[in-house]
């Protein structure tokens, strides 16, 4: 007897240290992952059983600066806002003014997709789960940098391809939670910066946390964006105004306030004495709505044996333990939160940077808290990044195979005009001082210089950096007769797919 009590004692001992490890050992390993990722800066919050249990910034908020980021500092938090739009439709089931079911058309009679009998089927669940049948990302070519309103934004999305069958497969879409937004304003006739205020940061005191990139001029401790050159080194870019999509991206925010919106969640709805949200509804966002395929016989880095999205959150496991999780990336910032709650714990990192180390630091602090082996994540995520890199010759493709010394066939009168597309809108080609451009309808930010790269395909120099893409063509398309009859992008990334916006001649 006194053994197994002496062996109870033990096992007990030992399953506490897994639940309280070395906090100073994962200080320093962040620390080193910053440094090895030469990513600026970046803040971490942990978050264990209902408290914030550690805080902290490292490297600098902006290149050639001294001043380093602490638990208070600004990152936009870009798509981890989806989360938010999920909650505050819950309250809105709640207080009666819509259901989960309902349709779309019914609150926005304007919203429209690929099929006008797909249109009048789409429900407000379905926003929320990248189901509809539109591609990842696709149609984002539309509101970046733009100057159109959520709604006229909801208005061109019927105009964005199909990819697969409506509620059958996935693909991850901005467009529908920037619906998701456009309802949300106009059930409850104020913006949806309004009702993220009042609804949750302020009941949580997420006092730090802003909407907009306007309201950072009343802010001190702010981040500074970093984007990444031909050559992967970050250089400093300027922040983008997301205030048409803050639906889906338009938060900016803080590890602290990070950790509050965790402890909150992990909570399930209940912040002190307040239910903000009921359990139906926190189990309706955290129920599987799009389940991904999952490698049952080989597991993945994270031993996941499910993986998909609810409403607003991605599900899954780590290791056989419940995940909740969701990342974002805005230009020129990564960032993830990481929830395991039936540990109750919780990782959230913000960066400034592109290069970013974001899972690896995440998945490093839950393996100490789980107990789990030492892996440094951090070297294991570098040589993948690496070998991505490397892989990725679309950039170096294109240039290889131009055709030097070529002169175009259409000559510059003939190609300046107007083109359309009804995706977008305008785009015009003029010529001043002697350069072609391309000025943008709708996002001035995108306008471009245009110089010959050969036949009658020109390589577009933009006139302000951009963070997700650099290198890109434009090309003049003709019918058998000389006759221009369009134009057709080029511009090979991983984000905005610009070949969507392919237009057509004007007739003047």
């Amino acid at each position: 007897m006194r053994n197994l009590l002496m062996t109870l004692v033990l096992l007990l001992s030992l399953s506490l240290q897994a639940q309280q490890p070395d906090l100073k050992q994962i200080d320093s390993y962040i620390a080193k992952t910053q440094k090895e990722w030469e990513i600026p800066g970046l803040s971490v919050a942990i978050v264990k059983d209902g408290k914030i249990v550690f805080e902290k910034g490292y490297g600098v908020k902006e290149l050639g600066g001294k001043t380093s980021p602490d638990e208070h500092t600004l990152y936009a938090i870009a798509s981890n806002t989806k989360a938010f739009t999920a909650a505050i439709i819950a309250q809105l089931v709640e207080e009666g003014k819509l259901d989960w079911k309902d349709k779309v058309q019914q609150y926005l009679p304007y919203f429209e997709v690929y099929d006008p009998v797909i249109s009048q089927m789409v429900t407000v669940e379905d926003l929320l789960s990248h189901n509809v049948g539109l591609g990842n990302f696709s149609g984002d070519a539309i509101w970046y940098k733009s100057t159109f309103t959520t709604e006229e934004i909801v208005r061109r999305i019927k105009f964005v391809p199909q990819a697969y069958e409506f509620r059958a497969g996935y693909g991850y879409s901005n467009l529908m939670f920037i619906t998701a937004g456009d309802l949300i304003e106009k059930v409850t006739g104020k913006s949806f910066k309004e009702n993220v205020q009042e609804r949750f940061l302020q009941p949580l005191n997420m006092d730090d946390t802003v909407v907009s990139v306007k309201d950072l001029k009343n802010k001190s401790n702010v981040a500074t964006p970093h984007a990444l050159d031909a050559n992967d080194d970050h250089y400093i870019t300027p922040w983008v105004a997301w205030d048409n999509i803050q639906s889906t991206g338009g938060l900016i925010s803080s590890v602290h306030d990070m950790g509050k919106w965790m402890i909150f969640n992990m909570n399930h709805g209940v912040h002190g004495s307040d239910t903000l949200f009921n359990i139906s509804n926190r189990n309706r966002m955290w129920t599987l709505h799009n389940s991904f395929t999952t490698n049952q016989v080989n597991r993945n880095a994270t031993g996941s044996q499910y993986n998909g999205y609810g409403l607003g959150w991605f599900l899954g496991d780590y290791y056989g333990h419940f995940r909740v999780r969701h990342g974002g990336g805005y230009d020129g910032m990564i960032s993830t939160v990481q929830m395991l709650p039936d540990e109750k714990l919780g990782v959230v990192v913000l960066t400034n940077g592109l290069r970013a180390p974001t899972n690896a630091i995440a998945f490093y602090i839950l393996d100490r808290y789980l107990g789990r082996d030492e892996k440094d994540w951090s070297s294991q995520m570098q040589v993948s990044y690496k070998n991505w890199k490397a892989s990725d010759t679309r950039v170096a493709d294109r240039r290889s195979k131009r055709v030097k010394g070529t002169t175009p066939i259409l000559d510059r009168k003939t190609i300046t005009g107007t083109y359309h597309a009804d995706i977008y809108g305008n785009f015009e080609v003029v010529e001043e001082e002697g350069k072609l451009r391309l000025l943008w309808e709708h996002s001035p930010l995108l306008n471009s210089s245009l110089e010959h790269f050969n036949y009658d395909a020109y390589e577009i120099v933009w006139d302000h950096p951009q963070a997700w893409f650099g290198f890109g063509t434009v090309n003049f398309e003709k019918d058998a007769y000389g006759n221009v009859k369009g134009i057709s992008f080029d511009i090979p990334n991983q984000d905005i797919f610009f070949y969507e916006l392919n237009a057509v001649r004007v007739n003047e």
